[in-house]
């Protein structure tokens, strides 16, 4: 029958001087890392709130009604602007797109104030559109 030999692992024994001075084992703060990522998640949300008002434009809805006589030079665009929580001046961005998907024309157009403006504009173009769009409007710079 074979035999059986047991082994038991103990600590390895340093000799004294060799390896440098042994440290004590830091006490355990487990507040600190939890503190961090409290700020870390308020600073996050704090800039986060301050980009989600200074470009939101949800509180400016342009909506197409019309564009007519489409020529290869221009086209009259006619477009609504709801303002949500200021009735002040805006500008909305007008844009036609070529057959192909190639912008044509662009201009920056000056809303005057009220609630809900509708607005008719000339937009002058490269080529014949064959689609506008008012893709964003946004409070008038000063």
């Amino acid at each position: 029958m074979p035999t059986v030999i047991e082994t038991h692992a103990t600590a390895p024994v340093f000799p004294p001087g060799r390896y440098g001075r042994r440290r004590a084992e830091k006490p355990s703060r487990p507040w600190v890392p939890i503190l961090l990522s409290v700020l870390v998640a308020a600073a996050l949300t704090a800039f986060a709130a301050r980009l989600y008002m200074s470009y939101n434009t949800d509180r400016y809805e342009p909506r197409l009604l019309a564009y007519s006589n489409v020529t290869d030079t221009s086209v009259t665009v006619r477009f609504e602007v709801r303002k949500s929580d200021n009735d002040g001046p805006a500008t909305c961005r007008v844009r036609a797109l070529s057959s192909n998907g190639e912008e044509v024309g662009l201009a920056e157009v000056d809303v005057p104030p009220g609630k809900i403006v509708q607005v008719m504009y000339m937009l002058a173009t490269s080529r014949r559109a064959f689609h506008v769009e008012v893709p964003a409007c946004g409070p008038a710079e000063r």
